[in-house]
């Protein structure tokens, strides 16, 4: 997968609001977490800044789903 709503690095929906334009007008998941920078730059560089992760690549998913057990 390449396009915008899936991640680069496992090909499943990212979640990304701004890639959803029914969305785009919406926070996404990612404003309220830190993402380790080691995790982005283990992107190939083409991928990196042009696609989000998805949470699980992200490494947050834990984190999001404490504050959200809905998630």
């Amino acid at each position: 997968m390449t396009d915008a709503q899936h991640c680069p690095a496992c090909g499943n929906r990212n979640d990304c609001v701004l890639a959803d334009p029914q969305r785009a007008d919406q926070p996404c998941w990612c404003y309220g977490v830190s993402i380790d920078p080691a995790v982005l730059l283990a992107l190939p560089l083409e991928q990196r800044n042009s696609r989000c992760l998805c949470p699980r690549c992200a490494g947050v998913l834990a984190r999001l789903e404490a504050v959200s057990p809905s998630r």
